[in-house]
């Protein structure tokens, strides 16, 4: 009986032992799994998920369109078209975001960038490689900051063509994106070169409208240059929805299109050609109905919210690098090596240490935010005939690399030669383990003469300058100090 009553607690002593053992690996698969959930960067990982109730921590439930029957969407008179006005919008808009709250948060500083060009092939041999830079300069603007962007490479109605079609894109734009506060056209041969620089839009809040002009040009000048239609903030609006219908009937779409040049130019003396255009039709609403319109649309003149690039490029690119390398060298926290993802700090951090209260323009320590090539139309060659057609495409190109250096320093890569398009060197961090050394940000250094050096003898001269110029002074014009030689395979390059 002793013998029979061990074998039994042998048995129970096994048999709890397993219940353990799979307790145990049960929790431990729970607990892998938990920390899973919590700390993976896939973030939509959950336990006992619902498909009908999806959980994000995006922070905008994408996946969720409640059925509304009051839905504006779901309006059978509601039009897209130009032609079409669209009334109550700022009521349509608000029951949209209270049917849809994730977006509500954040939605008073939501930015859709909208931007675009023509439907068929350039006829510039260079101009659709230049439109492509174009829109990827404004993509990594917008990815740096957190915007949508929207391209249309369509004429979103037949009449509405050339600087006009900017219009039906705008309203449609707002349409699609009711949780948008603001759409940004932006000119396709408009570029961003200062890729750090935020929107203030707290100046705006009591606009509808931004565009970059002056007030005294409009008014006393009477010149169609006074603002420059081909970038504007507009807020996704009432008051805007208006202004486009008020806008767009002095163009191709309306009747009377033919009889509004003759009116333009009677006024704004120095208009060059006689048809009716955006630019001076948005001047004309401001010049002949300044009361309705003047208080509602903010004139930008303190930065380069668009620049003309003939006042822009040439010697300012070297000029303004060469402040923002002084300002790198006064303060090692720019000179930090971060993720693209964060690069707003580093930019809110130049502009409170160094760029406080700085205007825009001509000696700025500033950079210029857009630098707009008017008149050179790259895709169609049919530019300004007091420029020449190489400045133009020439100058564009180094617009492009200037900008393209800002974001590419990120990736750890920088242009050596801002008018060649391919070469591109590593950066170097000679400054401590986080700090990129100061040749990070010469944007105007010819350092290379000839689009035929070798990959090599590049390589080895900048790895010969980064080891010199440990606590060196750098030299206005090329950053490189004037007693250093390059070594001699550079040089036979």
């Amino acid at each position: 009986m002793g013998k029979h009553g061990g074998a039994k607690t042998r048995a129970a002593v096994c048999f709890s032992d397993g219940v353990i053992f799979f307790a145990g690996a049960f929790m431990s698969l729970v607990l892998v799994w938990s920390y899973f959930s919590i700390f993976s960067p896939s973030s939509n990982f959950t336990l006992f998920r619902r498909d009908t109730e999806p959980i994000k921590c995006s922070g905008l439930d994408m996946q969720s369109d409640p059925e509304d029957p009051g839905s504006f969407y779901d309006d059978q008179d509601l039009s897209y078209s130009i032609e079409k006005p669209i009334t109550g919008w700022d009521e349509k808009r608000k029951q949209w975001l209270e049917s849809h709250p994730t977006f509500k948060p954040g939605s008073e500083n939501r930015i859709v960038m909208v931007t675009g060009s023509q439907p068929a092939p350039c006829k510039n041999p260079i101009g659709d490689h230049l439109l492509l830079r174009c829109f990827k300069n404004k993509v990594d603007y917008c990815r740096i900051h957190g915007h949508d962007i929207f391209y249309s490479n369509s004429l979103l109605h037949p009449k509405m063509n050339s600087y006009w079609a900017k219009l039906p894109a705008v309203k449609a734009a707002m349409i699609a994106h009711p949780e948008a506060e603001w759409i940004w056209w932006v000119d396709s041969d408009a570029i961003f070169t200062d890729m750090e620089f935020t929107l203030p839009l707290h100046r705006y809040r009591y606009h509808n409208l931004v565009v970059h002009g002056w007030p005294s040009i409009i008014y006393d000048q009477q010149s169609w240059t006074a603002v420059n239609a081909g970038v504007f903030l507009i807020r996704n609006c009432q008051w805007s929805m208006e202004l486009i219908d008020t806008w767009k009937s002095m163009g191709p779409v309306s009747p009377d299109y033919a009889k509004w040049g003759p009116i333009q130019r009677s006024i704004f003396k120095d208009k060059l050609f006689p048809e009716s255009d955006d630019q001076t039709a948005l001047i004309y609403l401001l010049y002949k109905h300044k009361e309705v319109y003047y208080p509602k649309i903010y004139l930008e003149a303190e930065y380069y919210f668009q620049g003309y690039w003939i006042g822009v490029v040439g010697g300012f690119f070297a000029n303004v690098t060469e402040r923002y390398l002084e300002m790198e060298r006064e303060d090692a926290t720019l000179r930090r090596r971060h993720a693209e993802k964060v690069s707003e700090r580093y930019g809110a951090f130049r502009e409170e240490r160094f760029l406080k209260g700085e205007f825009g323009g001509r000696g700025s320590r500033r950079r210029a935010f857009v630098t707009h090539f008017t008149g050179c139309q790259p895709c169609s060659g049919d530019h300004n005939p007091s420029y020449d057609g190489d400045t133009c495409w020439n100058e564009m190109i180094r617009a492009l690399n200037f900008a393209d250096n800002q974001v590419m320093r990120a990736y750890g890569h920088v242009h050596t030669d801002l008018k060649l398009l391919k070469l591109l060197a590593f950066l170097n961090f000679v400054d401590g383990p986080r700090r990129v050394s100061t040749v990070a940000l010469l944007a105007d250094a010819d350092l290379t003469s000839s689009a035929t050096r070798s990959s090599t003898a590049l390589a080895e001269f900048w790895e010969w300058l980064a080891l010199r110029l440990r606590g060196r002074e750098l030299t206005v014009q090329t950053g490189i100090p004037k007693d250093m030689a390059p070594p001699r395979s550079w040089e036979d390059n």
